[in-house]
């Protein structure tokens, strides 16, 4: 049986039109998928720019176009000083703080950016957007501080180091190089451009950087899920768990679907099986962490669909202040920028990976306790004393638990006032991103000790004894580490199964078994 990782394809993403997803966010941002403005977009945009204009002649006081920022609110700015005010404004903003973002988290911001912007409400001209478009299909990607929003007013302080490269300061990424930002324009034949009015404004106003942490943590987080389902039903033969919990009766009754979902899953993957026992032939119902695995799982799969659903709405949403709606003759100030939505979402998710690696570390226990473990050798070795096995195995997975324990504390219910007390409540939803994209993190290292304990429990069953799915799983980890005879450094096996996981796609992989029933 041959299954081949499942990758996105290369090809080009259309931006604007308010249809992007987060599979598409992932193509651009980890993959590199080029990217184009809707010819629709650049019309609309160009249609709000001119009525900015309009509102620039006529010497209509609009925040943000001819008044300062925040607590300036209610200050005139001339019109020889719009240009000032907006380079000042992306320059005193980019306060960032610590390591900077991934690359791929960086294209991601960009590309969420281009896509809010071209929806047409911020009144910026279309060859502005066209040039962070550019950025993104030359490789040009901003070196955006992670740490100094507080997801309220936007994600200013990362916008605005995105900004600086755009009028050719800051720095940047280009062909593996970090430099000055203008540098890597001038290499990548990107001329920057000197900012009108409003415009810095509406490049930093959003919510794209905790949005496009939130979109690729979750997309690893459902295709974590996937792997759980996996990692559960190799730990389930090893231990000789009882079929029917998984069995469509009970779950056909209580009809969450991820719960449906999940021990669908493990029934086609532990199709076949040898181990797999039923009710009462070794015992009448298994511990929680096995029988109730599709109740856990599946809680954590329905919490990500719906995460998922919120960030969609995100992604093709206009989070500027002002708004310009150009039909109704409006210029409207609103709180589109505040991060409530996702900040609640990214604390969502931070708690539902967090309870699929809990889950994961109590079947790894019983898969080394000899109390619990169906006698399997003590801590999975055979010369117990000399050898300790995978005992610290269980320690490294209970101490990552842990930390996401700690990790998993809601960020949206605090609140610190900012700019003199005018933005009075903040999000702070860019950090509950982070912390969320840290635990899906974690997560995967403590599914990939268990897909280890697992395979090395097979080991001492007989792997020719496994259904069609795990069978496959045992070979796939067989392929990237040996099984473990005498006691060796295991770090660098976990690193090599939890990067494996990360870059394949379970889904894809459990339909493909599917298939092949």
């Amino acid at each position: 049986m041959q299954i081949t990782e499942h990758k996105e394809d290369h090809h080009v993403v259309f931006v604007g039109g308010g249809t992007l997803t987060i599979g598409q966010v992932v193509q651009v941002a980890r993959f590199n998928a080029r990217v184009e403005l809707r010819e629709e977009s650049i019309r609309i945009m160009a249609k709000s720019r001119a009525y900015v204009e309009t509102l620039l002649r006529e010497k209509k006081v609009v925040y943000g176009l001819t008044t300062g920022f925040g607590k300036f609110c209610d200050t005139y700015i001339s019109g020889e000083d719009v240009k000032a005010l907006q380079l000042n404004l992306i320059r005193s903003h980019a306060c960032g703080i610590g390591a900077p973002f991934s690359i791929e988290i960086a294209r991601a911001i960009m590309l969420l950016r281009v896509n809010a912007l071209a929806l047409g409400y911020s009144g910026i001209r279309p060859e502005v957007v066209q040039l962070m478009v550019g950025m993104l299909n030359q490789g040009v990607t901003p070196v955006i501080p992670e740490k100094g929003s507080l997801g309220a007013s936007g994600d200013l302080a990362p916008l605005s180091h995105l900004a600086l490269v755009l009028v050719g300061e800051g720095e940047a990424y280009y062909q593996g190089k970090r430099m000055p930002g203008g540098q890597a324009m001038q290499l990548a034949g990107l001329i920057p451009v000197t900012l009108e009015a409003k415009e810095g404004l509406a490049l930093i106003n959003g919510t794209q950087a905790m949005t496009a942490v939130g979109a690729l943590a979750c997309h690893d987080a459902m295709n974590l899920a996937n792997w759980a389902d996996c990692t559960l039903a190799l730990t389930c033969e090893a231990l000789f768990a009882v079929r029917d919990a998984f069995e469509p009766l009970t779950h056909v009754i209580r009809p969450h679907q991820g719960q449906r979902q999940s021990a669908e899953n493990v029934i086609r993957l532990t199709s076949g099986s040898k181990f797999m026992t039923s009710q009462g032939e070794r015992r009448v119902q298994d511990a929680y962490s096995l029988r109730c695995a599709p109740q856990v799982h599946g809680a954590s799969r329905d919490a990500l669909a719906y995460i998922a659903g919120k960030l969609e709405i995100e992604i093709n949403s206009a989070t500027d202040n002002p708004l310009i709606f150009v039909d109704e003759g409006r210029v409207i100030s609103g709180g589109n920028f505040h991060g409530q939505p996702i900040a609640l979402a990214m604390d969502h998710l931070s708690v539902s990976a967090a309870e699929l690696a809990n889950i994961s570390e109590r079947r790894i226990e019983r898969l080394v306790n000899p109390h619990l473990n169906e006698q399997l050798p003590p801590f999975l070795t055979n010369n117990g004393g000399l050898q300790s096995g995978f005992m610290i195995a269980q320690y490294a997975a209970a101490s990552v638990v842990s930390e996401n324990k700690a990790l998993a504390h809601p960020a949206s219910v605090d609140s610190i006032p900012s700019s003199g007390n005018q933005e009075d409540h903040v999000s702070m939803g860019t950090i509950a991103a982070r912390k969320a994209k840290q635990i899906v993190e974690n997560a995967y290292d403590v599914l990939a000790i268990e897909l280890l304990c697992g395979a090395q429990a097979a080991d001492f069953r007989d792997p020719r004894g496994l259904g069609l799915g795990t069978k496959w799983l045992y070979d796939q980890c067989r392929k990237l580490v040996p099984a473990v005879e005498t006691d060796r450094v295991l770090a660098d096996d976990f690193q090599k199964v939890a990067d494996w996981m990360r870059q394949t796609d379970a889904a894809a992989s459990i339909a493909d078994l599917v298939k092949l029933q």
